[in-house]
């Protein structure tokens, strides 16, 4: 019994059926098993026209996995390493500077809990914030935020 190798479409397919995938993700994932030039291409134009690969959605979902976790920098970077056009990362940076500051909290609120009383424990604090992608005026603002919110 023999078993046919996956198409390119096919495992395009598989992949999407996984999460959200942009083209140029799916290009670098799938160019090792293109057996004819342009086959890839035309696969991946095919599978666009058809509503499978989507940019808009890679962005959406990408800003809902891991807008809770990260700061606007590790998103956008992301974005830019999944090949999304600068239009939409554009986008995507003005709804995330929205939301930054309560973000910055939240995620701020869940790791430490109260305000440091240190300088040491201050620096950690900065610096777990700003390894989440967080800007340091934004770090200032919510360590700072913490403080007030304690003293009152």
């Amino acid at each position: 019994m023999s078993f046919d190798k996956p198409s390119l479409k096919g495992r395009a397919l598989r992949y999407l059926t996984a999460r959200e995938y942009s083209r140029f993700e799916l290009e670098q994932k799938l160019k090792a098993f293109e057996e004819s030039e342009g086959a890839l291409k035309t696969a991946l134009d095919d599978l666009e026209a058809k509503g499978f690969i989507n940019e808009a959605r890679v962005v959406e979902s990408t800003l809902h996995q891991k807008a809770g976790k990260f700061g606007a920098a590790r998103v956008l970077h992301s974005l830019k390493t999944k090949g999304i056009d600068a239009n939409a990362m554009l986008d995507a940076a003005e709804q995330l500077r929205e939301t930054e500051f309560d973000r910055a909290m939240d995620i701020w609120k869940r790791k430490f809990g109260e305000a440091y009383a240190s300088p040491a424990e201050y620096a950690k604090q900065a610096r777990f914030l700003a390894s989440r992608g967080f800007s340091s005026e934004m770090v200032g603002r919510v360590i700072r935020a913490s403080r007030q919110t304690e003293n009152n």
